[in-house]
């Protein structure tokens, strides 16, 4: 799909979205350091699941506002709350005042609206697009997302450490700018089919929104091939998940310095540290360069392979990168570990729009990011682990879990396209 076919929705959300994530990126990484700075890591660990259960739970009411009150609205409305909260944040960081529990209250009530926004950005782009250029779409928009990542990152541990007050202002600035941009320039594109049902079943009041609240997702779980969609991706998320966590923790205690490079009399040593952050480095670089390439490539084939394969190749990586301490063989780990998360990019999103209802579609979106909310609950206990079993165990249970999750791709896209059969035959008749 061309530029110039694009919806003017897409093109203003590429250009605005892209260049807050780039300023997001320069700050979020590092919010873990300033809690445990302030707070104390145990206290901050708590406060951050908090806001992040909080924020799963919000980003559930998300994809039912997306539905039941347009996809524009939702975004304008979070974009409005956004940018307040930039205003308390670079406030609570200026040179009149420095504010932790100001800053926490910020930063967890910017989570909060970010919640409420990406169901109706992910919803927008399934409505807007053909179903055969959605994976190429979704793709770009991913790819968006870690150059912000390899870039942002780089930028902030100088800017965040040094001129916090100046970057935070720039954020709110470009909040406000990216808040015009959607009041003025997107258009709603909730079908009509779920306007006519909101319609129909408008109601004021807060009981019998979550009345309608539940009933909806009452419906999309006993959809019993999207709930094990959902149980899968939980599962497959335990590896990718351990990037910062596990495999962090790895490297930094066990593996040893290591000459990388030799040529003359010059040489490249990294420690463990700093072969993490190679690594880190490497995949976001790996996503950014190769998303939408790869992403043509696995359009060429079904799902269930692709999920299947991805899962295969996350576990392998996590039994490599558990079982040496060699730096070039991690860093062919990671390589692998980047590959089984290109190849599901583009498909994971549009297999969503491909089940989905129009009128349940921003729910069916918030529901499927319950793979990575839960996964990333439940993920730390890869570091207590290592204490029960140690490393290399640690490391081939969690594989164990994503080849769990590759046979229930394969149980859930069996009944998929046992599904599809059904429908197209019934088409016929």
């Amino acid at each position: 799909m061309k530029w110039s076919d694009w919806d003017i929705n897409l093109k203003v959300r590429l250009i605005g979205e892209g260049t807050f994530n780039l300023l997001f990126w320069m700050f979020f990484p590092f919010m873990a350091i300033y809690f445990s700075k302030h707070f104390g890591q145990e206290t901050a660990g708590l406060l951050l699941i908090l806001s992040q259960f909080i924020g799963t739970v919000i980003g559930l009411f998300g994809g039912y506002c997306a539905d039941h009150f347009g996809r524009k609205k939702m975004m304008v409305f979070s974009g409005a709350g956004q940018a307040a909260c930039f205003i308390f944040f670079a406030l609570a960081n200026s040179p009149w005042l420095e504010s932790p529990f100001l800053t926490f209250i910020s930063f967890s009530l910017l989570g909060l609206f970010g919640q409420l926004y990406w169901p109706a950005s992910s919803a927008m782009i399934a409505d807007v697009v053909p179903e055969k250029y959605r994976p190429g779409v979704f793709a770009i928009f991913y790819t968006s997302i870690n150059v912000s990542v390899v870039i942002g990152p780089l930028l902030g541990g100088f800017f965040f450490f040094k001129h916090r007050f100046a970057l935070l202002v720039a954020c709110t600035i470009v909040s406000f700018i990216l808040l015009q941009a959607l009041r003025v320039w997107i258009h709603e594109t909730v079908p009509q089919s779920a306007a006519a049902c909101k319609k129909e079943n408008g109601s004021s009041g807060w009981i019998p929104f979550l009345k309608n609240q539940f009933r909806d997702y009452g419906v999309i779980l006993r959809d019993r091939i999207f709930l094990l969609y959902i149980l899968a991706g939980v599962l497959v998320a335990q590896t990718f998940m351990q990037l910062d966590m596990l495999i962090a923790v790895y490297t930094s205690d066990k593996v040893p310095d290591q000459t990388l490079l030799s040529f003359g009399g010059w040489s490249f040593t990294a420690s463990g540290h700093q072969l993490f952050s190679l690594m880190v480095s490497m995949n976001g670089l790996c996503v950014a360069l190769f998303t939408v390439l790869v992403t043509k490539w696995m359009a060429r084939y079904r799902e269930g392979g692709v999920f299947m394969i991805s899962s295969l190749c996350y576990g392998v990586a996590m039994i490599l990168m558990g079982s040496t301490v060699n730096a070039w063989l991690l860093l062919f780990g990671i390589v692998l570990f980047s590959w089984a998360e290109l190849m599901t990019v583009g498909v994971q999103d549009s297999f969503v729009a491909k089940l989905s209802p129009p009128e349940l579609r921003g729910q069916y979106f918030a529901t499927s990011g319950l793979r990575f909310s839960l996964g990333r609950t439940i993920a730390p206990i890869a570091i207590p682990m290592t204490v029960w079993f140690g490393y290399p165990a640690t490391f081939i249970i969690l594989a164990a879990v994503a080849f769990l999750g590759m046979m229930l791709y394969g149980v859930l896209f069996a009944m998929f396209y046992r599904r599809q059969r059904v429908s197209l035959a019934s088409k016929n008749v």
